[in-house]
């Protein structure tokens, strides 16, 4: 019925081959029905869609690409990633797939390939706001990661004073005149004189009695 032959990705078999012209209505008429559980937000029946999809025509780099935003969406983003990467081996001009593949790899916090992605993308659609905001969000991520003042330290930070443990055990630490002493100390150094140790301190003491 139908000969095919295989290309490597990574270890994975990508099917090639010749699809009968009946396979291939199928297969788009099961795109649809994917495309329309993405719009219900029926991610899980979406992927099955668009695998057998895949199935009846294994050469359509738009099944793949599909496929890798259903995977998204259920934060698989392992596979997106490999559904992106065969679609780009079907058609290396695609440059939705290059995109959807950036958002893959931002989830993972492999901003620089999610850099190299958006870049390629952009080649390709160089109009393309989504690419132009995206590609700005994975650099930025990739800053704040390089940076020890990022915003992942203020949202630690956050994180640990809305900890009833944490508020416990440091209101408790807080009516030690030595803890107080140091963390003056520390505060002082840090931010720039006493005056300035001595208001933190004070504003730190009121949010853990608040």
């Amino acid at each position: 019925k139908k000969n095919a032959h295989f290309v490597y990705i990574q270890n994975d078999k990508l099917p090639l081959s010749d699809s009968l012209p009946e396979d291939i209505e199928k297969a788009d008429r099961l795109k649809d029905e994917g495309n329309n559980h993405m719009k219900e937000e029926n991610y899980g029946a979406a992927v099955d869609c668009y695998t057998r999809a895949i199935e009846l025509d294994p050469n359509n780099a738009v099944y793949y690409c599909n496929r890798a935003a259903a995977q998204s969406k259920l934060s698989k983003y392992s596979e997106a990633i490999k559904d992106c990467e065969r679609a780009i081996a079907i058609d290396p001009k695609y440059s939705k797939a290059y995109g959807r593949m950036g958002l893959a790899l931002t989830s993972v916090n492999k901003y620089e390939e999610a850099i190299t992605s958006y870049q390629k993308a952009l080649d390709l659609d160089p109009e393309n706001d989504s690419y132009k905001s995206n590609l700005k969000i994975a650099e930025q991520k990739l800053r704040d990661m390089s940076s020890p003042t990022g915003t992942g330290l203020s949202f630690d930070m956050a994180s640990l004073i809305n900890n009833p443990a944490f508020i416990s055990m440091a209101a408790s630490l807080m009516q030690n005149p030595q803890v107080q002493q140091l963390m003056s100390g520390m505060m002082s150094n840090a931010i720039g004189g006493p005056a300035a140790g001595v208001g933190g301190l004070s504003d730190l003491s009121s949010l853990i009695h608040a």
